[in-house]
């Protein structure tokens, strides 16, 4: 990615992060907006709204090459492995990746997707995974157990092809917990957190209150404007980016919740309340920082985007 498209696929356009992705992009961009069905309010005023079914090679296949696009953003997924079956969340996830990342290749138009912090495998596994260090990079091993975060690592194993095959340019952007101004969920594992019960319990019980991705998240304005930053730059062949907040939701020392977690906790070089993930990479190549915070953003009203 070298220039600014003007042109710009989005798939996935009526979820939550989709809308925010097509109302800060529509203003720059004639945005083309793939969803299983078109908005009951009609959408912003740049973006135009197609059904598909992306699992239908075909189907996507004819939509993106008559846009004929500069770039394709690939937000849609099932999000999670907990409400569907695990075979339908790989199954889903994998075949949109595929078909739409080479569709977008077949046309030539770079191309930046959801992949998810769930590629490491912290989120959904079975019982507490010790990182092998802090804070996690994307060098990070990736070990997922669960179908979703699976599907991330095979989105991401396409990327590889898609760059290879057809010599377009990929960013994998990896996110935290998508939060929402002024409906932070946040909060309640806020609420209940105990650090000298975090110490109590033990790594084989399933993750909860925020333990499965330590106790990270983005505001999905900051997630959006990566986005935006990822179609800007100057980008060759396939490279990921973490997608966090610069620090915990807690208000309580990372080390300190790590060292309470685990009896032999990983190196934890972080200063303070910093995020246990790094968007080093992403600050360097994207010029991108996040800009919100849970202590503002928690209660702000914000009147986002409402087209769905």
């Amino acid at each position: 990615m070298s220039t600014t498209p003007s042109t710009v696929v989005v798939t996935g356009a009526l979820g939550g992060v989709g809308q925010w992705v097509v109302d800060r992009l529509a203003g720059d961009h004639d945005v083309v907006a793939l969803d299983q069905r078109r908005p009951a309010a009609g959408g912003p005023e740049g973006a135009s709204f197609y059904e598909v079914d992306l699992t239908d090679a075909g189907e996507t296949l004819e939509l993106i090459s008559d846009a004929d696009p500069d770039a394709v953003v690939h937000l849609a997924a099932i999000p999670d492995p907990t409400g569907h079956a695990g075979s339908r969340v790989f199954t889903n996830n994998t075949e949109s990746a595929y078909n739409v990342l080479d569709a977008a290749g077949r046309v030539g138009a770079d191309v930046v997707w959801a992949s998810s912090e769930s590629a490491y495998g912290f989120p959904f596994a079975d019982s507490v995974l010790k990182p092998e260090y802090v804070p996690i990079d994307e060098a990070h091993p990736l070990r997922p157990e669960d179908p979703y975060g699976v599907s991330k690592v095979a989105g991401e194993a396409v990327a590889d092809a898609t760059v290879r095959r057809h010599g377009v340019s990929v960013v994998s952007i990896r996110p935290s917990w998508v939060q929402y101004p002024g409906e932070y969920q946040t909060d309640q594992n806020r609420a209940g957190f105990d650090l000298d019960d975090l110490a109590a319990r033990s790594t084989a019980d399933p993750p909860d209150g925020g333990i499965g991705n330590f106790w990270s998240y983005i505001d999905v304005r900051d997630l959006a404007s990566m986005v935006e930053a990822a179609l800007d730059a100057d980008i060759s062949g396939h490279e990921a980016y973490l997608c966090h907040a610069d620090e915990n939701y807690l208000g309580v020392d990372t080390a300190d919740l790590f060292d309470a977690l685990f009896a032999d906790a990983p190196p934890c070089d972080t200063d303070g309340e910093a995020a246990a993930f790094t968007t080093a990479k992403a600050e360097r190549d994207l010029g991108w920082t996040p800009e919100h915070t849970w202590r503002e953003a928690a209660d702000e009203q914000v009147d986002g985007p409402d087209f769905a």
